[in-house]
């Protein structure tokens, strides 16, 4: 081989290893942008207060995430950004549960306060 061939060769080669790596790149950048999305709805949702391991494991986990996107460890970073979402959603989901129980009890309060009202006011009658 000469000199041209192997100057060609070893451009191709880079060449394919920098499309392989950027379009390694975009993905997880995408799933890491999705993930804090999530994450910030958590948030937004009560998940600190209502599921506070779910949401500090979320949060390690998209920290460690733009860590590994940074040092260009783009399937590291894919994984641990969906990792991340899914506790954030889990923790989104536990807080929406409790905030759903809490207006189910106040509900049967009310009705309990209702009946009670009623019961007085038939036996008054």
């Amino acid at each position: 081989m000469n000199k041209n061939t192997w100057a060609l060769a070893l451009s191709a080669t880079a060449l394919g290893l920098l499309v392989g790596c950027s379009s390694m790149k975009t993905p997880a950048t995408a799933n890491v942008a999705v993930s804090k999305a999530a994450v910030d709805s958590a948030v937004g949702a009560g998940g600190a207060e209502f599921a506070p391991l779910e949401m500090d494991s979320a949060r390690t986990k998209m920290a460690a995430a733009n860590k590994a996107l940074a040092n260009k460890n783009y399937k590291l970073a894919a994984t641990l950004a969906n990792e991340a979402e899914a506790d954030a959603k889990l923790a989104q989901g536990k807080a929406n549960s409790a905030k759903a129980q809490a207006a189910a009890d106040a509900l049967q309060d009310n009705l309990r306060v209702l009946r009670e009202e009623l019961d007085r006011a038939s036996k008054t009658n």
